[in-house]
């Protein structure tokens, strides 16, 4: 062959590469909007008032005649969600690496999960059980979803990319949200404008999230190839394969110190992000509009901190990037003990330091674990790595409510997340990534 030829054919690799990397983009500009306005901003509340519509003199309702207190509904049917997408993520990748044929793995659970949250249209009266099963489908569904996502990520990029493209990946996803919570918001702010009830505009925006997450992600879909890889010699379940996962990270140590790592530090990622709001609501007396205006300045901000850690990371590398970010993290939780009740700028500046940081430390973790993989592996081992994003983010919230409920106070809450960021910090400090990436069988890259 020809020198000629060889460069055509590394050209069009190239353009083929960039391609798909582009159509991988749009999943996390699709799917992101259920997490910003459906899961984060209208559904608990909204879910909560249906309950209460249906319970009794009590409030209690009664799922399977259990008696479970109206309040607590939205949190119990989340907390479902990650037990059954626990269960169904180690059947769901060992599947896919088997047959590699991720692409229609990850349609099916989208448009599962698109489809549940375009029926959270139907949730009025007292139809608090239907708002509950739909919950549980759409979030396993994304939490699935995602795994598979992810798991495309070595396979699109060079290891010299991968900051780069993952950090992308998570720009895309918060403009997106932030977009449509704009939308949403003005729908929901100005509904007798447009001759709705509040309660109608809160149905549109649960059911227009599902639309779009099913309208942009037929991009990535035409866009993503599937690798056929070797069969393996026989067939085993998903659980057992999760325990050969398991098994084979045992041979490679520093790839499950990483994951131990993220799994502290992102406990501690995840409870800030759910539990900021009741942080401002009962300890800093701010109001709704307060905390949706704020959320909404953590989505814009989330994708310029997105951006700027990715470049960092091309500088400096993602471990220290990371690093550096949870050094951050630390700042915000002191920063956030100290703020005064009542002073929603103060929590605006609060809400603009954890966008500045959010987006880039979970864009870069991915972008790190990505390289700690062993070819041939990718689905598996982010089926345990979103385990660890999904399946394990309760420890947090256990011990900012242990905290409450032992002291009184919410800013005691918010200050023992530190720990999860200190051990996190510390875990992480102690990994030789660039020994990890050689250990796992990758080239390493020049900066990591």
């Amino acid at each position: 062959m020809d020198t000629g030829t060889v460069r055509t054919t590394a050209a069009d690799d190239a353009a083929g590469r960039r391609r798909e990397q582009r159509g991988w983009y749009f999943y996390d500009w699709a799917c992101s909007v259920y997490s910003t306005s459906v899961l984060t901003v209208f559904l608990g509340p909204y879910l909560t008032s249906v309950a209460e519509s249906a319970a009794d003199p009590d409030g209690f309702v009664h799922p399977l005649g259990i008696p479970v207190r109206a309040g607590s509904f939205f949190a119990y049917a989340v907390s479902l969600s990650v037990i059954v997408a626990v269960l169904v993520m180690p059947v769901v990748g060992a599947a896919a690496d088997r047959t590699g044929r991720k692409k229609p793995l990850l349609g099916a659970a989208a448009y599962l999960g698109a489809a549940a949250t375009a029926c959270m249209f139907l949730l009025d009266g007292d139809r608090y059980l239907l708002g509950g099963a739909l919950l549980v489908v759409a979030n396993a569904a994304q939490s699935v979803a995602m795994m598979l996502y992810n798991s495309y990520l070595p396979q699109i990029a060079p290891p010299e990319e991968r900051d780069a493209v993952s950090s992308r990946g998570w720009a895309f996803g918060y403009a997106s949200g932030a977009l449509v919570l704009v939308a949403d918001l003005v729908l929901y702010l100005a509904h007798d404008t447009f001759g709705v009830s509040e309660s109608m505009a809160v149905r549109i925006c649960l059911a227009s999230a599902g639309l779009w997450w099913g309208t942009f992600a037929l991009i990535p879909l035409r866009r993503l190839r599937d690798r056929r890889t070797p069969a393996r010699e026989t067939a085993v379940t998903g659980w057992r394969q999760l325990a050969a996962t398991v098994r084979d990270m045992r041979r490679h140590p520093l790839t499950l110190a990483f994951l131990l790592a993220y799994l502290v530090y992102n406990d501690g990622i995840q409870t800030v992000i759910t539990q900021a709001s009741v942080y401002g609501s009962e300890e800093l007396d701010l109001g709704q509009s307060t905390l949706i205006g704020a959320i909404l300045l953590v989505q814009v901000l989330a994708v310029f901190g997105a951006l700027a850690l990715g470049r960092l990371a091309r500088r400096y590398g993602a471990k220290r990037t990371i690093l550096g970010s949870l050094a951050a993290w630390t700042v915000v939780l002191a920063a956030g003990y100290f703020l005064p009740a009542g002073a929603p700028v103060w929590f605006f500046v609060l809400a603009a330091g954890i966008g500045l940081v959010l987006g880039g430390s979970q864009a870069l973790s991915r972008s790190l674990f990505s390289h700690l993989v062993p070819p041939g592996k990718e689905a598996e081992y982010f089926s345990a790595y979103e385990l660890s994003d999904r399946g394990m983010s309760w420890l947090g919230p256990l011990l900012f409510g242990l905290t409450y409920q032992l002291t009184g106070s919410y800013r005691d809450a918010i200050i023992s997340l530190v720990a999860f960021f200190v051990l996190g910090f510390v875990l992480l400090a102690r990994v030789p990534v660039r020994r990890a990436v050689a250990e796992a069988g990758n080239p390493v890259p020049e900066r990591i």
